[in-house]
């Protein structure tokens, strides 16, 4: 079967975004370094990924979807068994962070191709992204059990070997896969606008990410850079000179595409792209929809360890009620699609989502049950569910098999910016009050309910389906 490879080769890269966050201690040290040094290696991961989606999406129009898709699938895990071989953080940073970002680069957009091309009609494909979108949110939301049990039984290099293995497992089920033929392009590589989207990309991602240390306006302490005072504290943050400088870069990336097709010249991304009312709203909220997911499991994991004392066992068991509501919903993906519109499935996934993270706010608290969670995050996650499938339907279906790759890389880059922003925008709330408390994690809860409630607005702006 097509989508179980797929599946799982999703599944294994929003297990590496997430399962460091519980190994960083323990890598820290074991590697002789700090924990900002792991957390650089996190950080570094997620802008590689990032910033390459757009161009590893495009090399699947040139290499072949298969092909492309299993080169990740190699890089990957390369990458994965030289992390688990680091005997310092360099040699983590190279495995983990670069080659892992890049084979996520060059396999997850291919993922979403084949799904979309492979399927029939609306009802399968919706089906069929239902299982991949909930095998993402699976692997983002188990990977801190799962990283905390393994680091906590076997070690931290443990976990980087599983996924040697899962990849192994990958590419034997992929190489059965028969890629359908794909159609006739340019067979020439934009490296230009390559260069210049993933350049912007990396900065927006890297000036969103430094907010948590930084704030979002006036920067919390000195930026400095080889001990020279660039921007003293009280100052604008760094979050926009850094953001700025990738938004100039994004803009002479679309000067350039420009400039390629009135030259008769094939570009990374036809400008035409953008220009599509039902695909910017499903874009807008794809952005939104990983922005709340990743922040809420961030702020609720947070609470859960620094407040109310759980280690990361006990913390990926209390998160398990929103990992059920996104299986729950993912699986009823394709008959809810037979039912409904694509429209009215994202509205109402934003909605529960909204009341989800409306019933966390209500009922936790420092001292409340074990079990007060369990109804907001299930809401949550069955919100989120629904909503994953739909926008990826919704959006990839808008464009025949030719522009695939096309939309697929920039589908995928909105939905990991979505992720960047929602963890720096919800750490940069509780960096920035006093102390951790009920307190801070109710401001940033209501900060991820107010960005659900404008995914929202531009979900009502979509129109009806003719």
């Amino acid at each position: 079967m097509i989508v179980l490879p797929l599946a799982l080769a999703q599944f294994v890269a929003s297990y590496a975004a997430t399962t460091m966050t519980v190994a960083v201690s323990a890598v820290a040290a074991d590697l002789g370094t700090t924990v900002l040094g792991v957390q650089t290696a996190i950080t570094v991961f997620t802008l590689t990924m990032a910033s390459l989606m757009v161009p590893g999406s495009k090399l699947s129009d040139l290499l072949g979807r298969k092909r492309c898709f299993l080169a990740g699938l190699g890089v990957y895990g390369a990458g994965a068994l030289l992390a688990s071989l680091a005997h310092g953080p360099g040699m983590l940073i190279v495995g983990y962070s670069l080659l892992e970002g890049i084979g996520s680069a060059l396999m997850i957009p291919p993922i979403y191709i084949l799904v979309t091309v492979t399927s029939p009609d609306l009802t399968a494909r919706a089906r069929a992204l239902g299982v991949v979108s909930g095998a993402g949110a699976l692997g983002a939301a188990a990977g801190p059990l799962l990283g905390g049990l393994v680091t906590t039984w076997l070690g931290w290099r443990a976990s980087f070997l599983l996924q040697v293995l899962l990849v192994a497992l990958i590419v034997l089920l992929a190489l059965r896969v028969a890629e359908p033929p794909a159609p006739p392009r340019e067979k020439r590589f934009d490296a230009g606008g390559a260069l210049l989207s993933a350049a912007g990309l990396f900065f927006v991602v890297f000036g969103v990410l430094q907010s948590g240390s930084y704030g979002w306006f006036v920067s919390r302490t000195d930026f400095a850079v080889a001990g020279v005072v660039l921007i003293p504290a009280g100052s604008v943050s760094p979050v926009w000179l850094f953001a700025g400088i990738g938004a100039v870069l994004l803009v002479l990336f679309f000067v350039h595409v420009r400039a390629r097709e009135r030259a008769g010249r094939d570009p990374l991304v036809p400008s035409g792209l953008f220009r599509d009312r039902i695909t910017g709203l499903g874009l807008a909220t794809q952005h939104v929809q990983w922005l709340v997911l990743q922040g809420a499991f961030f702020v609720v994991a947070v609470f859960l360890q620094e407040v109310r004392g759980c280690d990361a066992i006990e913390t990926g068991l209390m998160l398990t009620p929103a990992t059920i509501g996104i299986l729950a919903a993912s699986a009823a993906a394709g008959r809810m699609a037979r039912r409904h519109s694509q429209r009215w499935l994202i509205r109402v996934g934003f909605v529960l989502a909204v009341a989800g993270l409306v019933l966390v706010l209500v009922l936790v608290r420092a001292d409340s049950g074990v079990a007060s969670a369990a109804p907001g995050l299930f809401l949550l996650g069955a919100g989120v569910g629904i909503m994953l499938t739909a926008s990826a339907n919704l959006v990839q279906s808008r464009f025949p098999d030719s522009a695939q790759g096309d939309i697929s890389g920039v589908s995928r880059s909105v939905s990991n910016l979505g992720s960047s922003v929602g963890t720096a925008l919800a750490g940069s709330v509780l960096a920035g009050t006093p102390h951790l408390g009920d307190r801070s994690f109710a401001l940033a809860l209501t900060t991820l309910a107010v960005a659900a409630v404008a995914g929202l607005v531009a979900a009502l702006f979509l129109p009806a389906p003719k």
